[in-house]
Parts: structure tokens; sequence; C-alpha cells
């Protein structure tokens, strides 16, 4: 079936569902809910139809009003949070309803669906789970309910941007982290071209926002490849609860005593609209938009790019430095092999033009003696005319490699720190509106778009400016109490992105280019160490004189090359070596990749008069690469990726409800690689009412990436080349099996040779053999033990402890080909996705603790996770502090309408390891609070706050920014 053949399918379906409405007489429920002691009408609470779709949530004053065709008797059910939920029994009268609630200690009284995809109280989730509600989202002293997903048990985050975190659970956390899922709505939130969600910069807003689930470690068995490492699923309102106009406007500033910056402001507004009519039809919308200065990446320690982590020296002390957030002086040449290849091109054009071996003359001239500045001008004065400016060049090469002047040592061009080339100017706008149709009461049809754009920077093997990147979701959907049927696309272009390095790198080749650069740095290096000065003069003035004509930061040649080259694609460049001056240099991304997606679910338990829980379900996924070469090696063909999968679970209560053990397994099969099956089996104890322990095995993996298959980038300023881990790309285009490559320690060890002696010792070399099926998927399998209850009626308990096997680790390895002869080599760096040899073991347990009394909330939680044995050769990427912890504590209303909330974090100091850079990420602590007053009389409130109030500036991985505090001032109406 045609892509186009199946949209128009889908488009057609929902149009004949929304056709077949029930042909039912309309009623009207209506009434107020109102607090028991104070007799006032209480805003927001939600009124459902027990077991129905539609209601609505009452107004300012209490009072309620919808339309169903429910016939009486029926139940209706009120609740709202800190208070105890409401079922009020309508037989006759629908009008005039009076409900009153009364403030209740509700602790593990949420009902979760991500668990089992299927409603159940969280405290009989056979698996960990986290929730946060809308009622929750509205307290919390962090900018966003986003940032304070940090708050949750085990959570923790890579923050590469202001508005770009990367969310993980259990270890082997990353930027870009393509090991956890995220969803809105049931619409995988990923970028299809990068393979992960890119934070929040294109999801939901948060007025529109209702509640969080995060289901930490794997669930591949109810939903698919990935997630291996945790699934967190975003539910947005229902218009037909949620009614009304709401608006928020925040304002604050961040960059307090930033040495980077004069403090910025920061601004953000949300809008949301919602209407229904008749309890049948309803829309929504959402705006959101935000605008601030972005934190500054400036970690400019010096990055060894053999051993991967930090090394003394700066670029005063160190002629290759390499600065992490610096770009540019990727660039590096050993000083003895610039000056071989120099002496050997020379050679070869003058014997070419007709003159002698130039070497071979001035030794039988001058034997082992070294020629002084007099004796160079004599034998210039005896060659030809036309030969004197090529051997007059070459002197000091001549010179330098026969007196040894010329050490075996890597010069670095000197690069442009990131604030020179990376869009700080960070923006984010989403916006979002829906179409629900409840086509009976307990089927509802909906249309719904998402979308987002927005200028952030993210971390990948790069610093990556993104910048009016955006995202569109386009979703149809039906579903009834027992099935669902959705298609949805996801667009995703990458507007005017571009990669720093190779902006920092091309705007020097346009300046100078590298083949000139370098020689002069030498050339003048040899030549002041010839006059006497030391080593460090030597070097200070050799770049000195290599720099001139560099373009400063802020100068009109500098701005005119940055616009051209960040406006110029990556696939369009196209170095000319005769002539510099007419080459072509881009850094700019060119991805419009989609995403398509089917699935259909449907849940037989009802129909099987509740015996057991049974529910199967389908998917149908097509990845459509489109970066025009720009990313991916779709520059001269298309590609296209197709996953399918099933799944099947099976529940069952037994021993008077006492013991519930389930049964779910999942087939899936990717077109490049083989098919994966992933079995889970839960089991939940009750050994006292409201008291449950739990014990699951589940097992999960993930496909190499879109990027690990078929990614063809150069990177590192044009030092190395990313390539797919797919036999078409690696042997059917780069010949890594008739051209073996050599590994990155061999390489080193015959530059090394060559520098020393002058002759390459090619013996050092050891080819690297690729495995002939390519990258494969990697897996986990995950055993948890863990208890949730409530010791006393106001104190909950959630503890787990897990333990996790991780196979077929994908990691990358560097390789050099030699694409020239031995004689004369010329070697190619690759970056090559592979899998690790052995297994991976990690483990962990977290506790958390909330305890309610007399309005004020308690909470505490502590999360620790540790690495096992490791395979011979792997790169330890765990990324994960072994403990942290959270501690909250509040009052929605300490005095009348006057509450506030406070959270305090903490995690200890670990060793963070990227493709980007590595190092150590210090311990550190934080504070948010924020105290909010609310004013009924007009349905609004105001909130005072702020993150990291303490301005006690941090990281959270190493090579990425660091974050101070954000004051902020919040009004809202009606939220």
């Amino acid at each position: 079936m045609s892509r186009i053949f199946t949209q128009i399918f889908y488009v057609l379906f929902f149009m004949c569902a929304i056709n077949i409405a029930a042909q039912a007489q309309n009623i009207t429920v209506s009434g107020t809910v109102k607090d028991r002691q104070s007799k006032e009408g209480l805003a927001g609470v939600s009124v459902t139809i027990k077991g129905q779709t539609g209601g609505t949530a009452s107004s300012g004053d209490g009072s309620f009003s919808f339309t169903t065709t429910a016939k009486v008797p029926f139940t209706l059910v009120a609740s709202y949070v800190g208070y105890g939920t409401v079922e009020r029994q309508v037989t006759a009268n629908t009008s005039g309803i009076n409900i009153e609630m009364e403030t209740a200690v509700v602790l593990g009284g949420d009902v979760v669906v991500s668990a089992s995809r299927t409603p159940e109280r969280i405290l009989e989730s056979p698996v960990s789970i986290e929730r946060m509600s809308a009622a929750s989202i509205r307290e919390i002293a962090a900018p966003s309910f986003y940032d304070a997903l940090n708050n949750m048990k085990g959570v923790e985050s890579s923050m590469q941007s202001l508005t770009f975190k990367s969310i993980n659970t259990r270890g082997f956390n990353s930027n870009g982290n393509t090991r956890f899922n995220q969803y809105i709505d049931g619409m995988d939130n990923q970028a299809p071209g990068l393979n992960f969600s890119v934070g929040n910069i294109v999801g939901i807003t948060e007025l529109d926002i209702d509640n969080v689930e995060l289901l930490p470690g794997a669930s591949s068995a109810l939903y698919g490849a990935g997630g291996i490492n945790g699934t967190l699923l975003m539910t947005s309102k229902d218009p037909f609860k949620y009614q009304g106009a709401s608006f928020q406007y925040k304002t604050g500033v961040n960059h307090v005593n930033d040495d980077n910056s004069s403090v910025q402001p920061f601004n953000q507004l949300d809008v949301r609209l919602a209407k229904s009519w008749n309890n049948k039809f309803g829309v929504k919308a959402a705006f959101s938009f935000l605008q601030a200065k972005d934190w500054f990446g400036n970690n400019y320690s010096n990055f060894d790019r053999v051993s991967r982590t930090a090394k003394a020296g700066d670029r005063n002390s160190d002629t290759n430095y390499d600065g992490i957030n610096v770009y540019g002086d990727e660039v590096s040449q050993n000083m003895r092999n610039v000056a071989l290849s120099v002496q050997n091109q020379t050679i070869a054009g003058i014997i070419a033009a007709g003159g002698p071996n130039i070497k071979n003359a001035l030794d039988a001239t001058f034997g082992a003696a070294i020629p002084n500045a007099a004796q160079q001008a004599g034998f210039l004065a005896s060659l030809p005319a036309e030969l004197r400016p090529a051997v007059q060049n070459y002197f000091p090469f001549y010179v330098g490699l026969k007196a040894n002047l010329i050490p075996d040592q890597n010069v670095s061009r000197t690069g442009y720190n990131e604030v020179n080339l990376v869009d700080y100017d960070t923006k984010s706008l989403k916006a979002s509106g829906a179409v629900y149709y409840n086509i009976t009461n307990t089927i509802q049809a909906v249309a719904q778009a998402n979308w987002g754009t927005g200028t952030s920077v993210y971390t990948g093997s790069d610093r990556y400016s993104l910048r009016n990147f955006n995202i569109g979701q386009y979703k149809l959907e039906l579903k009834g109490q027992d099935f669902s049927l959705k298609g949805y696309t996801t667009q995703e272009r990458s507007g005017d992105s571009y990669i720093s390095s190779i902006l920092g790198s091309y705007i020097n080749e346009v300046s100078k280019p590298s083949t000139t650069w370098f020689p002069q740095y030498i050339g003048n290096y040899v030549g002041a160490r010839a006059a006497g000065q030391n080593d460090v003069a030597a070097h200070a003035f050799a770049r000195g004189v290599a720099n001139q004509g560099r373009f400063e930061p802020g100068s009109p040649q500098f701005e005119t090359a940055k616009q051209t080259i960040m406006n110029t694609t990556i696939s369009a460049t196209s170095i000319n070596a005769a002539n510099p001056a007419q080459s072509v240099y881009g850094a700019k991304f060119d991805d419009k990749t989609n995403l398509y997606h089917y699935e259909g679910m449907y849940n037989f338990t009802n129909a099987l008069n509740n015996a057991v829980e049974f529910q199967v379900g389908a998917s149908y996924r097509l990845y459509d690469l489109n970066s025009a070469g720009t990313i991916f090696n779709d520059l001269n063909e298309s590609i296209d990726i197709n996953e399918y999968g099933a799944f099947a679970q099976i529940g069952k209560k037994m021993f008077n409800d006492k013991v519930k053990f389930t049964f779910a397994g999942r087939y899936d099969k990717s077109m490049n690689f083989e098919g994966r099956f992933t079995p889970r089996i839960t089991g939940v104890f009750t050994v006292a009412k409201n008291n449950n322990i739990r014990a699951s095995y589940q097992t999960g993996y993930r496909n190499p990436t879109t990027q690990n298959q078929y990614i063809d980038l150069s990177v590192g300023g044009g030092s190395q080349r990313l390539i797919g881990g797919l036999p078409e790309i690696m042997f059917g285009k780069y010949n890594l099996d008739g051209n073996k490559a050599y590994t990155d320690v061999s390489y080193r060890a015959f530059l090394a040779s060559a520098a020393a002696t002058g002759t390459p010792n090619p013996a050092l070399l050891q080819q690297y053999t690729f495995d002939a099926k390519g990258v494969r998927p990697e897996s986990v399998q995950s055993y948890e033990l863990g208890y949730k209850g409530l010791i006393l009626p106001n104190l909950l308990i959630d503890a787990y402890g897990y333990y996790n096997t991780y196979k077929d680790f994908i990691t990358a390895v560097d390789v050099y080909q030699n694409v020239g002869t031995l004689a004369n080599p010329t070697f190619v760096k690759f970056g090559v996705p592979v899998n690790a040899e052995g297994e991976v073991t990690s483990y962990g347990a977290a506790l958390g603790l909330d305890y309610l009394v007399d309005n004020y909330s308690f909470s505490g939680n502590v999360s620790y996770n540790q690495i096992g044995d490791l395979p011979v050769n792997y790169i330890n990427d765990f990324n994960t502090p072994k403990v942290r912890f959270n501690l909250g504590f509040g009052n929605k209303e300490i005095i009348k309408n006057f509450g506030f909330n406070i959270s305090y974090r903490w995690q200890d100091k670990f060793y963070w390891n990227s493709s980007f850079a590595s190092g150590e990420v210090p311990a550190y602590s934080s504070l948010d609070a924020q105290v909010s007053l609310k004013i009924p009389s007009v349905k609004s409130s105001v909130k005072l706050g702020g993150s990291n109030v303490m301005n006690k500036y941090y990281i959270t991985s190493y090579g990425n920014p660091a974050a101070g505090a954000i004051y902020y001032l919040a009004f809202s109406f009606n939220p």
C-alpha cells in the first residue's frame, strides 16, 4: 500500500466515522460543585459520566453544564486534587445537581494508563511509574513542567541549552538520548532524522498539559523499539473537561552574575482556548511563545581527541590546543609530516619544470653541513631564475628537517569561541489544535495537529545550532472503550540549522586555506629558531605570521564569511585545491525527513466478561529520509525504512484478587535487521490493602538509529567523516571490506614512525575488520522488584531495585583508510557505528516518600545507579551519578489563597563520556522555589519563583553550558 493511498484511506475513514453518529436524544446535565465546609464553589473540578467519554470541568463559581446522549440512570464522578472523589447517582432529574466535596488526604489514588496500556491505580502498577498531574504542574517551582521532571525519582537530564534537555532514567545518559522514548497524545515525539526528542522545544504547551507519566526502564514489549532506558508519555487536556479561555504570561531574568553576559530578559506567553457543544463536538487550540538568551558554552579546556579526555594547556602553552567549546582548532597537522609533504611536493614540482632533484643537489653541495643565509643565497644564484622562488620557499623546510629544528608535534589552527558562531537568541513557538467528535457515548474521533519551531543548541558529535528548526505532527484517531485506531505523521524541517565546528573551520579556510597556513607556520617557526629564538617564542612568532589575514570575530569579513557558510548547505561544499578562492563551503543542514506511523489496538477484556484481561495490537512505521546529502547518504538516491510489529498481553487476577500476573510479548521487524521478540512478565502481590509488592522481567531493544544506518556527514571541522554502519554504506560506498581501514592506535604509531625517521613504517598498520552484517540492534533484559504502599493514610512509600543486562551495545570506532599507496599514502578518517562485544550490566535502587499533613506536603526520593562489569575495550558511557536525591516541601494554601512550594535536588559527581567531549561533571545542588497568590474573583493567580535561586552555576553533562538562576513572575488567568 503506497503512502499516499494509506493517508487517503485514513482521511476517508475519519470522514465516515464522524458521520455515523448515534441518533440518541441529547439531555443536559448541570449543577454546582462546592467545598463542603466553606460552601464556596470549586473551579476546575472534573465532572464526568463514569465509563463514558465527555464531561466537563466546573467554572469559576463551581457551576457545570454539559450535554450527553447517555440514558439515566448513570453515575457522575467529580474529582479534584486535594479532595476526595465523589460519585453521584443520577436517576431522573439531570439539572440542579449539587455536589459537595471534602478535602482529603489522597495518596496513591492516581489512575495511570501507560504501565499496562489500560487504566489502573498507580498503587497496583506492575512496574515502576512516576506521574505528574495537571494540579501538581500548577504548583511546581520550576519554570516549566519539563524542567520539573528532574524532581521525579530516578530521573536525570542532560541540559544542552536553555530549551533543550534530554531526559533519562537508569543510566547511560546522553546528549540527544536515543534510548529514551517520548510520546505526546500517543504520538512518538522524536525528530525522525535524529531519532530522539528535541526536549520540549516543539512539544506540548504548559496550559494544555493534563498529565505526565514516566516509565523507568525497558518498555519494548508494549511500545516497540526504543525506550530501553525509559518512556515518557504526556497527555493534553480534553476540551470536554477543560473548557474556556486560559492565559499565562511569564517574565523574568537569567544570566545573573554571569561573566559571559549582562542580565538578560526571559519572557513566555501561553494561551489556550477550548469549547464543546452538546457533549458531541469539541475543539481546542493552544499557543506558546518563549524568548530568552541561551546559556553560553564556555568550556575552554584543552581536549585530547586520542584519549577523549581534557588535558593541560591552553592556546598559549599548547601548540595543538583544541578547546572544547572552540571550533576550527580541530584542524591539526604534524609539523614534521607537513614539512616532509612540502619538501616532496617542491621536489616533484621542480623536476616537472625541468630542474634537478633539489634535495640531492643541496646535499651534494653542502654535505652534512647546514647552509647559512649567505650560502643559501649563493646556491640560489647558481639556479635558473624560474626555479629560484620555489627553492627559496623550500629552504626553511630543508634546513628545518636537516638541522632537526622541526619538532615531532602537532599544530592546530586558531579556532573561534562558540559564542562567536552559535545563535544564542533562543526561541520556542508551539501551536496546536484539535477537533473532537463523540460518535457515541464511548466512541470518539479526533483530528489533531501540533506544530512548533525553535532556535536552540544541541550536542551530538558536535555542537549543532538549531535555527528555525521545526516539527509538525498530524494525527487522525478513532478510539472507544475497547479499541483505538490511529495514524499520524511527523514532519521534521531543519530550517537554518548548521554545524558549529564546520562553520569555524570553514571561516578559517576562507580567510587562509590550511594548505597555505600550515606551511607558513612551519616555515616561520624554522626561521625564528634559526635566528636564535627559543621554542615558545618561535611558536608564538609562527602563529602570528600564519594568522595574518585571519577574520576576527565581529569584523565585516568574518560576518560575511559566517553568513555565507551558515546559509550554504553541506552538500554544496566544493573545495578547489588548485584555486582555493573558487572553493565553496557550507555548514547548513537541509533535512526534511518524515515519519509515518499507523497502529491499532483492541481490548477483549469486556468481551471475555472480565475473566481475563487480554489486549492485542499492531503497528506499521515508515521513515522517509530526505536530507539532500547533508546528513544521510541520500544525495543521489531516496531512502525509506519500513518497520512493523504486533503485541499481545494477557493478565489475570487470582487467589481472591491478591495476586495478578501479566504476560506480554511483542514481535518487531525492521527491513534492515532480523526480527525481534520482546517478552514481559509481571506480578503484583497485594500484601495488605493499598500495599503491593511488584516483580517484573522486561526486555527491550532499539534499532540502530536512522543516522547509525545511513549517515554520511563530515564533522570535527572536516577532519572526520561519520558513515552509517550498514554494509551498503561501509562496503558498497566506501569499500571498507576491499580496502580495509586501519585501527586508530596503529595509525598513530604509523605517523609517529614517519615523524621520527622521515620514512613511515607500514608494518605498524593493523587492519580493522567490520562485521559482515554491519551494525545490529542492541537489547536489554531487566529484572525489577518493588514495593508501593500506604504505610499510613497520609504516608506513601515507593521503593524498587533493578538489574539490567545489555547486549550488542551500539558504540563507534575511528578507523583510517588509505586511499593512496603505501609509498604515497593518503588517509581518510571514518567514524563508524559498531556493536560492543560482550555484555554490559547495571543495577540500582530508589526510594520515594510522600507525606501529607494539615495541607502540607513533604516529599523526598533518593536513587542509586551503578554500572557493573565491562567488556574489554568498551568505552564506559554510563554517564550517571551513583547517588542523587530530591526533597520537596509545600502548601497550596498556607493561608487563604496563598501557597508555596520548594524543591531541592542534589547529585554526586560522575564522569561523562560522549563523542563530543569527556570529563568530570562536579557534584551540584539546586533549589527551586515559588510563592503563589490565587485571586478567585477574577479566576487568576500570580506566582513569583525561581529555579536555582541560589544562582550556583552547574553543568549536567561535560562540554555543555553551565546553567544559572532564572527568576520569574507569572500571571495566569483561568489556569
